[in-house]
């Protein structure tokens, strides 16, 4: 009977989304992405990037033209719920029959992934994953692999081989846990062989293999498998999830306050070697776990399936708060996890084993607040947390029925420092030269904002874009989003005049990242006005937004920077009018002056903390640029004596170089005071004005 945990335990029903009228307009490898699509869909079955899925297609030879059968099946890489067909690796199954003879036992199993390439069908680019042959030789058309947390957690319980009996009645076959490959895939063909009866395999602490003679057989089957074991394990969780309650989560506005402050904490003592981003989350699962009476003793534990573990490494940190949400003595918690990260390796290590990697927590659990996760980028780290989430779940159900079994330390190290794994790591892309790094942008929905924000994001930098206009933000969110991917752009409505909202932005973009590195100060206003015709209000506005504004963004950004302690930089976007005066615009003018000094007076403030202060000053960014769609463009018109849409021909042939200025051009001087490329640079100025000779800076 369920117990009462404080938490709706039954998993939700999977819902059966085949459609045989979608199903029949496809072709045999259109029905194989069709089911694994809608498989990977769904992150009860299967976690992000994990899994695999095959079928045994009949297929005429390119070169002989004869028919030949040919094993399709998910590449190394790609995701299940995203990947198209040329996610899938093809091979010709007489081929993989035929390394069989080569193989000199589960010693040497690593080599038959050279042979794999020499099976390929029709020249097929996409490699072939480790589990190729885990499908291969199994005798079934139709091949899942998944990674269900449900399933798992039978996987992962002491005795997980006995609970698979009595619950799938012999339905399904058990193997006790070995590491993917060669040696496993044969173990497969032999049980399945020996057991025609069987639908499917657990594998111990791994997961599920189920199959079947049609696509839409071997789905279904997936499904019912996994619905069964979800089933079970609610009606027979025994206790209160992970032993009841020890502390009780904190309100979520407190929960938010203490992630944004100690976020930053974290990263600035992990990442002065390589920046990290980090993610945060307080979902209900995390709670109930963190908050548990069992954290302690489950935790160090670690994850039992490989694909959790190679996420979130060999076990979580756990943070203890105090009453205000400090914790006290975190740099010494991270050097003792260090140290320990380092005793593990040097334990487990093998005289070939690649070298140590970055010995710092990915996982940080925080009773009463929630779960943070860092890593090199955004989607890394949210897949670090889903993965542990997965995890939590996993736990909960092995521990709820039974006694939960983590991967073993050595099994554990040989796959985090498998040879296989480091290859795959060596051939990734070289980082770009923002990856890691955390940008706020303001005035973020205008041309030169955005345009800033395009540059940054295409370095892969991570940015906030903040802006008055909401409706705006929303939808520079969406466009750059759209370019660069969701997870690395965010978008929040602030008034850089008011204090606690910008105090708020700050707290926002250390939640939602981790920290900030670039502050690109460029909210702005233009007016013009002679000056007995300027009234109070105008010169107030001027100074609010143009003064004040980039006053409170950059002492809440320093006051993160220094928090952080590792260091940053701010580029104040100006004008030309901040050195040169205009006729008809003190109160412009007299704002973007104080707006350079600031910026000099704050380098010298942060140069002993590494945060460096520049300026640059634009000249008639008249294309794409919102201050000149109001009456600003009528009124500088109207003091040049011309018409508006004469305006930008003016401006050229007023400049020394005869051209335009355009919102990108500001943003590649923007890009570059915020880059390592001008590391040695702060409390200079910028002028992207074409040339325009009262405004050289002397």
């Amino acid at each position: 009977m369920t117990q009462d945990t404080g938490q709706d335990t039954r998993m939700p029903p999977l819902d059966d989304h085949w459609d045989d009228r979608v199903a029949a307009d496809l072709d045999e490898p259109g029905q194989l992405l069709y089911r694994s699509n809608l498989l990977g869909r769904d992150k009860r079955i299967t976690n992000y990037g994990g899994g695999n899925t095959s079928a045994k297609i009949p297929m005429r030879d390119p070169l002989t033209r004869e028919m030949v059968d040919v094993l399709w099946v998910k590449g190394s890489g790609g995701d299940l719920g995203s990947m198209d067909l040329g996610g899938f690796s093809t091979l010709y199954l007489d081929k993989l029959e035929q390394i069989k003879q080569h193989y000199r036992g589960i010693d040497h199993e690593d080599e038959m992934v050279g042979f794999l390439p020499h099976c390929t069908f029709n020249q097929n680019p996409r490699a072939a994953s480790i589990d190729t042959p885990l499908h291969a030789y199994l005798p079934y058309r139709h091949v899942d692999h998944v990674h269900p947390d449900a399933v798992i957690a039978i996987a992962a319980a002491s005795r997980g081989e006995e609970l698979t009996t009595e619950i799938f009645g012999g339905e399904l076959g058990w193997l006790p846990w070995q590491r993917p490959g060669f040696d496993l895939g044969l173990k497969l063909e032999r049980l399945a062989k020996e057991n025609p009866n069987l639908t499917g395999v657990v594998l111990g602490g791994h997961g599920l293999f189920t199959w079947g003679e049609t696509a839409r057989d071997c789905y279904r089957t997936t499904l019912r498998i996994i619905q069964k074991a979800a089933d079970w394990l609610a009606a027979n969780e025994s206790a209160p999830a992970f032993g009841g309650e020890r502390v009780a989560a904190r309100p979520a506005d407190e929960r938010a306050r203490i992630a944004s402050a100690l976020m930053p904490e974290i990263r600035g003592l992990i990442g002065a070697a390589k920046a990290k981003i980090g993610h945060f989350t307080d979902a209900p699962e995390v709670l109930t776990f963190v908050n548990s009476q069992r954290l302690h003793a489950l935790a160090p534990l670690g994850t039992s399936c490989p694909d959790h573990f190679l996420r979130t490494k060999i076990r979580p940190l756990v943070l203890e708060p105090g009453a205000e949400g400090r914790v006290d003595g975190l740099p010494d918690a991270l050097e003792a996890y260090r140290q320990d990260y380092r005793a593990y390796y040097e334990r487990c290590r093998h005289s070939d084993s690649p070298a140590i990697r970055d010995p710092n927590p990915v996982v940080y659990l925080v009773p009463g607040v929630g779960m943070i996760t860092f890593a090199g980028d955004k989607a890394t780290a949210r897949i670090a947390a889903e993965f542990y989430t997965n995890a939590i779940n996993v736990m909960r159900g092995a521990d709820g029925v039974d006694e939960y079994v983590g991967l073993d330390e050595q099994e554990a190290f040989n796959i985090e420092y498998w040879l296989l794994e480091e290859a795959k790591l060596q051939r990734m892309p070289k980082q770009k030269a923002m990856a890691g790094r955390v940008a706020v942008v303001t005035g973020g929905a205008g041309g030169i904002g955005m345009a800033a924000a395009r540059r940054l994001l295409a370095e892969s930098a991570c940015v906030v874009l903040a802006d008055v206009d909401a409706e705006g933000v929303t939808s520079a969110v969406e466009t750059l989003a759209g370019e660069s991917g969701a997870d690395r752009v965010a978008g929040v409505s602030v008034d850089v005049t008011d204090e606690a909202r910008v105090t708020a932005m700050i707290d926002d973009a250390a939640r939602l990242f981790g920290g900030i590195d670039v502050v690109v100060s460029n909210a702005g206003i233009a007016s013009s006005a002679p000056l007995d015709e300027t009234s109070l209000a105008l010169w107030n506005r001027n100074m609010d937004i143009l003064s004040t504004g980039y006053f409170l963004v950059a002492r809440e950004s320093f006051k993160l920077m220094k928090r952080q302690g590792i260091g940053g930089s701010m580029v104040f976007v100006a004008s030309k009018n901040g050195l040169v005066a205009s006729a008809n615009a003190s109160a412009y003018c007299t704002a973007k002056a104080a707006e350079i000094q600031l910026a000099r007076s704050v380098a010298l403030e942060g140069a002993p903390h590494g945060i460096r202060v520049n300026t640059v000053n634009p000249d008639a960014v008249i294309r794409g640029s919102r201050i000149w769609t109001g009456k600003w463009k009528e009124e500088r018109a109207q003091a040049y004596g011309i018409g508006e849409d004469d305006l930008e021909e003016h401006y050229r042939n007023r400049s020394l170089l005869k051209r335009s200025v355009l919102p990108e051009d500001v943003a590649e001087a923007i890009y570059f005071l915020a880059s390592e490329q001008a590391a040695k640079s702060t409390g200079n100025i910028i002028n992207v004005d074409a040339g325009h000779p009262p405004s050289f800076t002397r």
